[in-house]
């Protein structure tokens, strides 16, 4: 009997290798596929795909496997960075890694893998799947400190009966653990943050390039001006530093100390951002939250009404109640009001240890 062919997402990174390895361990013929999604600036300081791609070819030739470079750069400036742009100049603030896993790395990369002849793909993401009555569910990842089924709630039945999550039951100290005692270089690596495409540099300058920006003034609820924002696209709700409006005598208590400004809302027509003092201030807690483009797991909405949501990624799961208003639109309210729930986001929806699927926060209520 031949081996099946598993085609690996490969970043240079620990996760992705090391479920490599576990595979070629499990028995599979396995494909390394690095994904080259950027290259507007991709020889600045700040794009590490230069030295990601020879990470992975690195530990392709340790593990003992095939690898080849693949560029989406086109597909992903069109599917998923337009939709980014698009979404930061309505003033909302979306979370493009969850476009980048529906769009790219689970349609593009899976369709691309199958040309190979692939017969399934896997990820290091640390998530589960599994099959019930030809039904397939996506799970939380055991280590749920890492659980990554948050970005990945719009996949579709189809692409999760072809993917394989080797890290599902692996906690991130034992992934470290195996890369180092089989010899991988970047068994230390550390793990890289922000988006996607755009590294570790400074967002706004980076946006900057971009998007056009008007500045407006920045007001209290009480409609006192306290300075002046550089654009609201460069702003999201519940943000704590780079305001720029620190110190202001008149707000400050008699010991001279100060409650710390967040940003609260966006006054889009009025071209105007709000800001409060004090992380509990009540236009930062919202009760219920509206949103649309809803993308369901099983290929339909949930029958229960009460479940559990997150509305940011580290956020804990808290109960609430699903309403469906059609279109893809739905309503969600919350046993606890919510703390700065943000347009753009993802509000995730699940019923214990199995993520449903869930919509784009439109606004909070």
């Amino acid at each position: 009997m031949s081996k099946k062919t598993v085609v690996v997402g490969m970043s240079g990174g620990v996760d992705s290798s090391v479920s490599a390895w576990l595979l070629k361990q499990q028995g599979y013929e396995v494909i390394g596929l690095f994904m080259k999604n950027w290259e507007d600036d991709d020889d600045s300081q700040y794009c590490s795909a230069k030295v990601d791609w020879l990470d992975a070819v690195t530990v392709a030739d340790i593990i003992g496997i095939d690898i080849e470079v693949v560029n989406f750069a086109a597909e992903y400036k069109d599917r998923v960075f337009a939709e980014f742009l698009r979404e930061y100049e309505a003033g909302r603030t979306p979370n493009p890694d969850v476009l980048c896993n529906a769009e790219i790395k689970f349609k593009a990369f899976l369709d691309h893998a199958f040309k190979l002849g692939a017969e399934q793909i896997a990820t290091g993401h640390y998530a589960k799947v599994r099959e019930v009555d030809g039904r397939y569910e996506l799970l939380k990842a055991a280590d749920e400190s890492k659980d990554q089924s948050y970005f990945l709630h719009r996949l579709n039945q189809v692409q999760l009966s072809k993917t394989i999550f080797p890290l599902g039951e692996i906690r991130k100290t034992e992934v470290r653990k195996i890369a180092s005692e089989i010899g991988l270089p970047n068994a230390k690596k550390k793990d890289s943050t922000g988006i996607c495409f755009i590294g570790e540099r400074p967002f706004r300058e980076f946006l900057n390039r971009y998007l056009s920006y008007r500045p407006g003034p920045i007001k209290t609820p009480e409609g006192v001006i306290v300075g002046e924002h550089v654009g609201l696209s460069f702003y999201t709700i519940g943000q704590r530093k780079g305001i720029g409006i620190g110190g202001l005598k008149q707000f400050k208590k008699p010991d001279g100390t100060s409650d710390a400004w967040y940003v609260a809302r966006k006054d889009i027509k009025e071209n105007t951002l709000y800001v409060v003092q004090g992380h509990d201030h009540p236009w930062l807690l919202s009760p219920a939250l509206q949103a649309g483009q809803s993308s369901w797991i099983s290929g339909e909405a949930p029958a229960k009404e009460k479940l559990f949501a997150k509305t940011r990624y580290r956020q804990k799961d808290v109960p609430c109640h699903l309403a469906l208003k059609g279109d893809g639109a739905l309503s969600v309210a919350f046993d606890q009001p919510q703390w700065a729930i943000t347009p753009g986001q993802s509000a995730v929806f699940y019923d214990g240890d199995v993520c449903l699927g869930g919509g784009i926060i439109d606004r909070a209520v």
